[in-house]
């Protein structure tokens, strides 16, 4: 393995391994890429408050999230086509994931199914649900995340409508990839990649293909899946869903102080503070910026997690610094499951929590639950003076 001491290193040599399509798909928003770049460039915008002469021995980064307990405030996000990025990459993440103490989240887009992981993994895992029109086969797949004995229902609100992503759209995305001259050219650069590929049958999107009537094939799930997102969504949906699952559930994709007030008052465990990677609703503001207001909001009702822009662990500690319970990070674990598989996945968490710990050392603190806005320097329009 190579040195690696920051999450760009991976991303380097992730944009080396896999395909174009899905390093695209991993690395894009929608439209203009304002609110996928903002998300990242506005932690930077939060400067540090070093202290000195404080004792740092017996340092911990250990927290809980809805009650379960973590080995620093981070859990992975749910990403679809995973596994598409590393064969049966879903598996090898949630691998990683239980193994260094931090949740795993399974999107319902994946490649690898509920079963899959469920089978090849030992700890409980989260799973991600869109709100679909097809209430049979949403009932069907709630049964299943049962079954499988998942300990919390992640549910997505910012995607009833797909926000045009155009890499996607010019790469012809679809798993597994079409073989168009264009794909096949670039397939031919990534030869270790094919030959992980070649050796799993994980191909498709195992939670759909097989359990939906009539899906056989990508070019037919393009389009269910196109149909079944459900604009229809409301607060009432909501409530029906989480009184069908009956376990601990958390609402992601809030980005708006009222949203985040109606949530908690349907008595949500955690809301994710979320634009969906800045891939939805290009020209929404910054998940970090939105954070103190929605927490504010939430007055200790529910956890208040952010998920967007992270990209190490002092973008970690600045989320908590502004009231974040936890964290959720996407691309930063894609990049190291592309570059290295499960060990990369490690890698990245394993840069990240030293970036978290020192940086928390270096802020006058010992104790990641301990720390508060006062290890900040906080611009006085971060959250913006909006007419």
């Amino acid at each position: 393995m190579p040195v690696i001491t920051t999450i760009q290193d991976l991303k380097e040599i992730y944009q080396r391994r896999v395909p174009r399509m899905f390093y695209d798909y991993c690395e894009s928003g929608s439209w203009t890429e304002q609110t996928f770049g903002d998300n990242i460039s506005d932690f930077a915008k939060l400067r540090l408050r070093q202290r000195v002469a404080v004792d740092m021995t017996n340092r911990s980064t250990a927290s809980k999230m809805i009650g379960q307990d973590v080995s620093m405030p981070v859990a992975l996000a749910p990403v679809g086509m995973t596994g598409m990025q590393c064969a049966d990459g879903e598996i090898k993440a949630a691998r990683a994931a239980a193994a260094f103490g931090v949740p795993y989240t399974l999107s319902t887009m994946s490649i690898c199914s509920i079963e899959d992981v469920a089978a090849a993994t030992d700890a409980p895992f989260w799973f991600q649900l869109y709100t679909l029109t097809d209430e049979d086969y949403s009932d069907r797949l709630i049964q299943r995340v049962k079954d499988a004995n998942c300990s919390a229902l992640v549910i997505t609100l910012d995607l009833q409508i797909l926000g045009q992503r155009h890499k996607d759209l010019k790469n012809g995305l679809s798993a597994p990839p079409k073989l168009t001259a264009k794909t096949i050219a670039n397939l031919a650069t990534k030869w270790s990649w094919g030959l992980e590929m070649l050796g799993t049958r994980r191909r498709g999107f195992g939670n759909i293909v097989g359990h939906v009537s009539g899906i056989s094939d990508t070019t037919s799930l393009s389009a269910w899946t196109a149909e079944q997102f459900d604009q229809a969504l409301d607060w009432k949906k909501v409530e029906t869903l989480m009184k069908k699952w009956g376990g601990k559930v958390i609402l992601k994709g809030i980005l708006d102080p009222e949203d985040a007030k109606i949530a908690a008052k349907l008595g949500v465990d955690a809301i994710i503070v979320s634009n969906h990677g800045g891939r939805q609703l290009d020209g929404a503001l910054s998940s970090i910026r939105m954070l103190p207001s929605i927490v504010e909001a939430v007055d200790g009702k529910c956890e208040v997690w952010m998920d967007g822009g992270i990209r190490s662990g002092q973008d970690i500690l600045k989320a908590k610094a502004l009231g974040a319970t936890g964290t959720m990070i996407g691309r930063s674990y894609i990049y190291g499951l592309g570059a290295m598989g499960q060990a990369g996945v490690t890698k990245a968490l394993e840069v990240m929590q030293k970036e978290l710990d020192t940086t928390m050392a270096l802020c006058g603190h010992r104790d990641i639950n301990d720390v508060t806005r006062d290890i900040l320097y906080i611009p006085e329009d971060f959250e913006g003076h909006w007419a």
